[in-house]
């Protein structure tokens, strides 16, 4: 249920999702001043009725997929990665089944398993940017909406990108009282609690506290010992603080904190590339086998027995202060984020210790922002000005254990510093000409200082390696150009040409020798995009789409380095060509009363034209074949980029009123993901299998809306899928997805 006194919410539409725009320099007001979120939902409180979400947003020229709190709900979407259930060409993968994720939008995208680069897609909570997705994590409750919006970004406000932005809108307080809450209880012992209150404090000042807990939901057993893991242990809170001393301005401090002591979910090994022993056999794909010997727990400071898990902690403080001057608006957005991580993972999927993995990281990023822009969203002419400055500091150690691994047989340890510093300015204007025309242009230049000091590989009861200090620098432009046209009230097209600019960075895990800590370049990229949104039968049908063509140069891919008589690791490198083209669209319908269909629609392919870099894997058949390393050089022009094709999502829901008193709604949802290879050129073991998930839901609920209780069921026939995978010294492993949930919520609010 959509928490009360929502600051965005869209009358009497209750739930949506669709490709729609944020338009350049056009922002949204809201009762009481500003909205301070760029892309916060819409307010309409006009009588005419809307059948979809966000009708204002069918005028705006753009790709963005806006997501309502509700449809999260109602999907069962409680982390970032469940985002790629309700947006189209949107892949989201948990790193070795950790809290880290990757992202791919548009086939945009890279696996940085160090998760000390800036990814093609940034995520945002609240308009601050967070240079890690990891820093994001249990913060998905208590929602107003989300975006997703594809292409390069940076623009109009934040930081430069080339992949796009995830965009995570909270409750703000509101002016009168309301309070709720929710509890979630499923399959495997899971359970999930939430509750909020916000209201007034004194006159102009208001606040809004809420928190989530997460418990439980391991599914995976251990067959040696009929173990199992993956029990959540999260709790969370976030509080705000809103002020207006007048009409004109309003002040919101806002403060969250989160700890995250959940197990993960362990991988399977599904090839094994080095030595004879038979990978484990599993009695059902919900096993696992993991282990950790005593000896590596005391060198990492952890309990005898330690399960894969995680033992994080993430806090941070954000302060927006909105003013309107009449002629234009002011915003400033400060933010300080920190994150506490403690890792442990089991790579290699066995009992044995060939890839048992620790890893700690220490970081904390400081942002600065501040916009002008005008106030008046009827005017002809919108414009927006405005700097961005982020500087980060991290810390991180990796233990390795490869006792059971003979050609190693020790335990390792590798430990580094980041220093990383960015300035960019940034300028979007708009002008709408008569006949329904527009047209907007848009630029952006970046400095960016990044360095990686101290490494260290240290063998223990060996030989320690120190290598010396790395930095690079990019100085870059990127921009935009576009033209709309509303050929009539109920239809718009548009085109629009952005060039995207990310900086370079470090590969820093399991590093033998000083090159592998030379610096991979900035990626460009120069996106090409043809969109339409149209109506055709107003609040009966709707037909959102967009076709793009992105040009890449020096796109950064994680590729393979050869390190003699030690074997292949991974690197992120540059492929100095490269291209993908597709299209994304969003069907809604309500055929006839009660009926609601909703279909997300993903396409895309790509390819490398020219990328040298050592065929991973042609160089483990010749080991295998002759037990010596070699590096099999080969140049991947022509190969596919290894991203889904083809990415479908939705569902279809009936909404039947009972007496007038309540309602019952129900249906159906699902969501197909194709094919993905987890290595440049890769075939057979070396991808992800496609998979189709089926889902359900019944809502009962009465018309006053304080209260609703629903049933529902995710994965309802119990396939078996891989959501991501990887190598880990040894094997080749898949981390599967979840198994069948079925569950039931209450939730009240008032």
């Amino acid at each position: 249920m959509p928490a009360k006194g929502s600051a965005t919410t869209v009358l009497p539409a209750r739930h949506s999702s669709s490709v729609v725009a944020a338009h350049p320099a056009q922002r949204v007001h809201g009762k009481g001043g500003p909205v301070v979120s760029r892309h916060a939902t819409d307010v309409d409180v006009s009588a005419r009725r809307h059948d979809f979400a966000y009708p204002d947003a069918q005028h705006l020229p753009d790709a963005t997929t806006r997501i309502t709190a509700e449809r999260l709900k109602e999907r069962d979407i409680v982390t970032l990665r469940g985002l790629e259930r309700v947006a189209p060409n949107l892949t989201m993968q948990s790193i070795n089944g950790t809290a880290s994720s990757n992202f791919y939008l548009r086939g945009a995208g890279f696996n940085d398993f160090t998760q000390n680069n800036m990814g093609p897609v940034l995520t945002y909570i609240d308009d601050v940017a967070y240079p890690y997705s990891t820093m994001s994590d249990g913060q998905m409750f208590d929602l107003a909406g989300a975006t997703v919006t594809p292409g390069p970004v940076g623009t109009e406000h934040g930081q430069s990108d080339t992949g796009g932005e995830v965009h995570l809108h909270t409750n703000n307080p509101t002016d009168v009282w309301h309070y709720g809450a929710s509890q979630d209880i499923a399959s495997y012992a899971r359970s999930r609690s939430e509750a909020y209150v916000s209201g007034p404090l004194a006159k102009g000042l208001s606040f809004r506290l809420a928190g989530q807990t997460r418990h439980g939901g391991g599914w995976q057993t251990n067959p040696l010992n009929g173990d199992h893991l993956g029990d959540a242990d999260l709790w969370a809170l976030r509080g705000k603080l809103q002020w207006k001393p007048d009409s004109h301005t309003t002040i919101l401090l806002g403060g969250h904190f989160t700890q995250d002591n959940s197990q993960v979910v362990t991988s399977v090994p599904v090839h094994r590339l080095i030595g004879t022993q038979p990978l484990p056999h599993m009695q059902s794909w919900k096993e696992a086998e993991w282990s950790s010997r005593p000896a590596f727990a005391k060198l990492i400071g952890r309990k005898a027995g330690i399960k894969p898990s995680e033992h994080n902690q993430f806090w941070g403080a954000d302060l927006h202060i909105v003013h309107d001057f009449g002629p234009v608006t002011f915003t400033a957005i400060s933010a300080f984020e920190t994150e506490r991580e403690g890792e442990y993972t089991d790579q290699d999927g066995t009992a044995q210790s060939q890839a048992d993995t620790y890893r700690t990281i220490d970081a904390n990023s400081f942002t600065q922002e501040v916009r002008l822009s005008n106030s008046h969203p009827d005017d002809r002419l919108q414009w927006v000005v405005g700097a961005y400055y982020q500087r980060t500091r991290m810390n991180q150690r990796f233990f390795f254990d490869y006792t059971d691994y003979s050609a190693r047989r020790y335990m390792m340890a590798t430990s580094f510093g980041m220093n990383q510093e960015s300035v960019s300015e940034f300028g979007h204007l708009s002008y709408r000409l008569p006949h329904g025309v527009t047209i907007w242009a848009g630029l952006l230049h970046e400095l960016d200082d990044r360095s990686i000091t101290g490494l260290q590989s240290q063998i223990f009861g060996g030989a320690t390696q120190n290598f010396h200090a790395e930095s690079t620098a990019s100085n870059q432009f990127a921009g935009q150009v576009g033209v709309s046209w509303q050929m009539t009230q109920h239809a718009l097209v548009y085109y629009k040409m952005s060039k995207g600019f990310k900086p370079g960075g470090f590969t820093a895990n399991n590093t033998q020798i000083q090159a592998q800590l030379d610096p991979f370049k900035p990626e460009t990229v120069l996106t090409y995009e043809a969109g339409f949104k149209a109506d055709p039968f107003p609040n009966r049908l709707r037909l959102n789409g967009a076709a793009f063509y992105n040009d890449f140069h020096n796109q950064q891919i994680l590729g393979t380095v050869l390190i003699p008589n030690y074997g292949p690791l991974s690197e992120i490198t540059n492929a100095p060509k490269s291209e993908s083209w597709g299209f994304e669209g969003t069907i809604e319908a309500h055929p006839f009363s009660h009926l609601f269909l909703t279909q997300n629609i993903g396409w895309q392919r790509g390819n490398f034209q020219n990328f040298p870099t050592v065929n991973r894997a042609k160089t483990n058949a010749y080991y295998a074949q002759h037990g010596v390393w070699k590096a099999i050089n080969d140049n991947f022009a022509g190969v596919d980029n290894g991203q889904p094709k083809l990415t479908l999502n939705g569902s279809a829901d009936w909404r039947q009123p009972i007496a007038h008193a309540y309602s019952l709604d129900f249906g159906p949802d699902w969501l197909y993901r194709g094919s993905q290879a987890i290595t440049p050129g890769g075939t057979g073991f070396y991808r992800l299998p496609p998979y189709f998930l089926l889902g359900a839901h019944v809502t009962f609920r009465p018309a006053s809306g304080k209260w609703e209780a629903t049933l529902y069921a995710r994965n309802i026939l119990d396939r078996r899928y891989a959501e991501s995978g990887g190598q880990a010294t040894t094997t080749y492993f898949y981390i599967p997805g979840e198994p069948r949930f079925i569950g039931g919520r209450i939730s009240c609010g008032f």
